[in-house]
């Protein structure tokens, strides 16, 4: 595939930016280039190399979130100053 000025235009509308035309030209030419470097990718015969779903065998090694009893509660209502209907109150940050 070869990429012309008429799509790149259209690439350059897509992407709301403005360009001159030296740098529509570089980027035409960076563009062809790239094209160019995939079509190249797409000759070589992977058949034979087994696929992949991720990228990585590594296991999660975090911890399993469990719900259970807990006396945070009881220490975060401890370091606030006041309470009122069940609510936390703090102290205004705007007057």
């Amino acid at each position: 595939m070869i990429l012309d000025k008429k799509q790149l235009d259209h690439l350059v509308s897509l992407t709301r930016i403005e360009l001159d035309l030296s740098e529509e030209k570089k980027i035409l030419k960076d563009l062809r280039e790239i094209l160019v470097h995939f079509e190249e990718l797409e000759t070589i015969d992977t058949s034979s190399v087994s696929k992949m779903v991720g990228g990585t065998n590594l296991k999660n090694i975090l911890r399993i979130d469990e719900i259970g009893a807990s006396d945070e509660v009881a220490t975060l209502k401890e370091s606030f100053p006041e309470e009122k209907d069940g609510f936390l109150k703090t102290p205004l940050i705007f007057e």
